[in-house]
């Protein structure tokens, strides 16, 4: 795994390079990273660290994640760790961020979630997109910004990941040509709203309960768009209490029968995982496809 390189000089090492200094590194423990990459609670003098690292073909992916982090931070909105630095050292990329220390629940802890998440929700600019592009997984996302939110969600969104589908033979040209047929439905279907600041990949995986019991929120992959379609994503694996639902409907109310339109936003984080993890995850467009343009 090091290569003969000890693990407590690689990060003695990038500690230096983030900090400019000496950091001695006391302890290392490996912890949960995701799928995608290895990553390390580091206790110093200096303070606990959470560190990621890969050996990742896309060189810029923490960047990209530091620039979100540090987006969705400014808001103020929810808990989202600090980043102190990014870079490559000895073939690694790396990310340094604050570690969150793991805390029990707080007993409003969903009240509150819900009521932060539509604060950050309540960010907007004038267009969908955002000013630089990122990845959802190890996927691109493309971010350039377009007037229209339907516009940005088929051209941005479902179309690259269907198209991406097709190339990889992991849908056929008949579910494909489908889909094309669907897209010019959804001006009537969804509702027009202005761009939302959203995190991108709100699962029951990226949010952390914090040393004080509230929400913190990691492994983000922000940009202006849908709200509905963030809160139709936490839907789909399920791991939300109905009081966080509650809490940001009587903060941000939704437009009516909301509930309707969760599986059409759904589409983009099921072609994402179509593209990530295989067809297993085909079944539930093919129903959707199905009920709007047919078999």
């Amino acid at each position: 795994m090091w290569d003969g390189i000890d693990q407590y000089q690689f990060f003695e090492s990038i500690l230096f390079e983030t900090f400019g200094k000496s950091v001695e590194v006391i302890d290392v423990r490996f912890v949960a990273g995701g799928s995608i990459n290895t990553a390390a609670r580091v206790l110093t003098p200096e303070g606990t660290f959470f560190v990621k690292f890969n050996h990742a073909e896309k060189e810029d992916m923490f960047e990209k994640e530091a620039s979100g982090l540090s987006l969705l931070r400014r808001t103020n909105a929810i808990h989202i760790p600090e980043v102190h630095g990014y870079g490559k050292n000895g073939g690694r990329a790396y990310l340094i961020q604050e570690f969150v220390e793991n805390g029990g629940q707080h007993p409003d802890f969903w009240q509150t979630f819900g009521r932060s998440l539509a604060e950050l929700h309540s960010h907007t600019q004038p267009f969908f997109g955002l000013n630089f592009d990122n990845y959802l997984g190890l996927l691109e996302q493309n971010n350039a910004f377009c007037v229209n939110g339907i516009d940005f969600f088929v051209e941005k969104r479902l179309r690259p990941q269907a198209g991406l589908a097709l190339y990889n033979n992991l849908i056929g040209s008949d579910l494909y040509s489908r889909l094309e047929r669907f897209y010019p439905l959804l001006k009537n279907l969804l509702p027009t709203e202005p761009p939302a600041l959203i995190h991108g990949d709100l699962w029951s995986g990226n949010f952390l309960i914090n040393e004080h019991g509230r929400v913190s929120l990691i492994d983000p992959a922000p940009y202006y768009g849908f709200r509905e379609a963030e809160l139709a994503f936490t839907h789909l694996f399920g791991g939300f209490d109905d009081e966080f639902y509650e809490n940001y409907q009587e903060s941000f109310p939704f437009e009516p029968h909301f509930e309707t339109r969760i599986p059409i936003y759904n589409l983009y984080p099921l072609l994402v995982h179509v593209n990530l993890f295989g067809r297993s995850y085909l079944p539930p467009i093919e129903r959707l496809v199905k009920r709007y343009v047919g078999a």
